[in-house]
């Protein structure tokens, strides 16, 4: 086994290259992947913009897909040469946020409190999966065989993706018979778009000015698309509903109007659902907010990891319910991966999400 990898390392703002680094030690916990696809991730790209902060030198990413190369000595239910995935967020399962069921919030207790964010770890407090290999930890409460028979793009949106975008649905409590509305269809809107089909929505509005996702959204269960960009979407969401405005609004897109059209747009009691990732401070006006009278909910999440959430979603891809593929657009080998952040921060081209294979 070779001593170094190649790895997309976080150099400075607007900078991440491809560098040799060493490949990681195996604690007793762990598990050594190495990637046989991986993705760019938004937030990759506020690292990049220097909008999200992480120490210089970490290597990026979130979403894995590989094969296990080693593991380590306490690790029991795995086998070497296991094709697995791992959620972007790995939970150790014993800190107290996990022990309360918010496992995504998960990272040392201290007199001071938790960190938020702490069980997003890859790409983020330690290595990520833009690399040849992927040391995982905690590997018995984070590591999901793949099903037999499905490919490494058709569980690529499972470690991210997918469980945002249906966690958007979860967190919104969509329920039989609902009307959703989902502002931005990009990657995370699509699969909140799914999710909320799944559920049971019955009316699902998709707001969307690019017709190629406006396309996407419809067949991941969008009744009506809404484009932002010829018509005011509160007026033609509540046009749709006939002015009794929706049940959930899903915001994935990270900005300040979106998130006030999504909360202007709920019905008395409604929840709004925020999935996006904030680069400023949001304001909530006074009058959306019905100054605090309204009886609304605003709920955010961070995506769900952990093995039996990556079951569950790989269960969802296996039995036909989804199908995710359509979501990437174009492949680069790891030794491109320069030219794939160019194209994906600029969001060229039609790009929705980038395989990477080593």
């Amino acid at each position: 086994m070779p001593k170094t990898m190649k790895a997309a390392i976080f150099v400075d703002t607007n900078r991440i290259v491809l560098d040799e680094k060493p490949i990681p030690d195996v604690g007793p916990l762990d598990a050594l992947i190495r990637i046989t696809t991986t993705t760019i991730c938004g937030t990759d790209i506020h690292i990049l913009k220097g909008e999200y902060p992480v120490e210089r030198g970490l290597t990026i990413g979130h979403e894995p897909v590989g094969i296990i190369e080693k593991l380590g000595s306490a690790v029991r239910g795995y086998t070497e040469g296991q094709r697995v995935i791992a959620g972007a967020i790995t939970p150790s399962g014993y800190s107290n946020a996990c022990l309360c069921g918010c496992h995504s919030q998960d990272g040392p207790d201290t007199p001071h409190g938790f960190k938020p964010l702490g069980g997003w770890r890859f790409g983020n407090t330690i290595d990520g999966a833009q690399a040849e290999y992927l040391l995982v930890p905690d590997a018995m409460t984070n590591l999901a065989p793949i099903p037999d028979g499905l490919e490494d793009e058709q569980v690529l949106m499972c470690p991210d993706i997918m469980s945002t975008g249906f966690s958007g649905a979860e967190s919104g409590a969509v329920k039989i018979g609902d009307t959703v509305a989902v502002f931005a269809q990009g990657p995370i809107g699509l699969c909140a778009t799914a999710g909320a089909r799944l559920m049971g929505a019955s009316t699902i509005i998709a707001v969307e000015a690019v017709p190629a996702r406006q396309e996407i959204a419809r067949t991941m269960g969008a009744d009506h698309v809404v484009d932002f960009s010829k018509v005011d979407p509160v007026e033609a969401i509540m046009g749709l509903t006939g002015g009794r405005g929706v049940d959930v609004s899903i915001e994935a897109l990270g900005r300040q109007a979106t998130f006030e059209a999504a909360l202007r747009i709920l019905r008395p009691g409604g929840t709004l659902s925020s999935l996006g990732v904030y680069s400023d401070d949001l304001t909530i006006p006074l009058g959306a907010f019905h100054a605090g009278l309204g009886d609304n909910k605003i709920v955010t999440t961070l995506c769900p990891g952990g093995k039996e959430r990556m079951r569950r979603l790989m269960d969802v891809i296996a039995s036909d319910r989804l199908d995710t593929r359509a979501l990437v657009t174009h492949r680069f080998k790891l030794d491109e991966i320069e030219d794939a952040y160019d194209l994906f921060a600029n969001q060229r081209d039609g790009v929705l999400k980038v395989a990477i294979t080593p």
